[in-house]
């Protein structure tokens, strides 16, 4: 008996994004198919307009596409509204922006908590003080950001992404404004934690060594996948 084929927790078909720009259309994404399967680890490559956050804002729903579709763990996002694409986000994904998004006048630890509050979660205190422990933070769960270190920033924000127990992880230059001792230190965490948990990772970056500690690297050009292929890869 053959065995299954592995679970496609993300699919497009033909993703298009075009905008208007000083009167002319401009395309971002042109024709973009892909599929990532459930555990996998994969990065998103490309010179600087390429179209990789796009594409990563489109697959989380966080904006539509002029054409083509998105489907998540086989649910297609153009189906639904604005409440259930949020809420279907809510319930699989979490996120590491390059700039934090930390709220600023919350704490460490509110700021873990505030999507777990949001999203009715049992012992959401409890639930993230286990996480800032995890990424090493517990002393600093009362700090707000501005007194925190960018490094420890991401730490709480890689809590917070963590902490609903996301079937998928999207990360955009997640260590895009550290230094480079820093940003190892960040990366090894996100691995590290990204593999305890099972999650399938879909990271954006130009950090040609953090991209080849994924399983398989999407690169893009003029908002073409010009490759997609598993290379140099090395289990981390």
């Amino acid at each position: 008996m053959s065995a299954s084929a592995p679970e496609s927790i993300v699919r497009t078909q033909g993703l298009t994004k075009i905008v208007q720009s000083g009167g002319d259309p401009l395309t971002i994404l042109d024709n973009v198919s892909l599929s990532v399967n459930a555990g996998e680890s994969v990065a998103i490559v490309g010179a600087s307009g390429s179209g990789k956050t796009t594409l990563l804002g489109l697959i989380a729903g966080l904006d539509v596409p002029t054409a083509g579709e998105v489907w998540l763990r086989g649910r297609a996002l153009h189906s639904l509204n604005e409440d259930s694409r949020a809420r279907l986000r809510q319930e699989m994904l979490g996120f590491v922006f390059q700039s934090f998004q930390l709220l600023p006048a919350l704490t460490a630890l509110e700021n873990v908590m505030l999507p777990l509050e949001l999203a009715g979660a049992p012992q959401p205190e409890r639930t993230a003080r286990d996480w800032l422990t995890k990424v090493g933070l517990r002393p600093r769960a009362h700090h707000y950001p501005r007194q925190l270190s960018g490094g420890e920033q991401q730490r709480v924000a890689i809590a917070r992404a963590f902490s609903g127990a996301p079937a998928l992880l999207l990360a955009d230059e997640p260590t895009g404004n550290l230094d480079t001792a820093t940003g190892r230190e960040i990366a090894d965490l996100m691995f590290e934690l990204n593999r305890a948990n099972g999650t399938t990772l879909l990271l954006v970056t130009h950090d040609a060594g953090l991209a080849a500690r994924c399983q398989r690297q999407i690169s893009l050009a003029d908002g073409r996948v010009i490759d997609d292929a598993a290379r140099n890869w090395r289990p981390t």
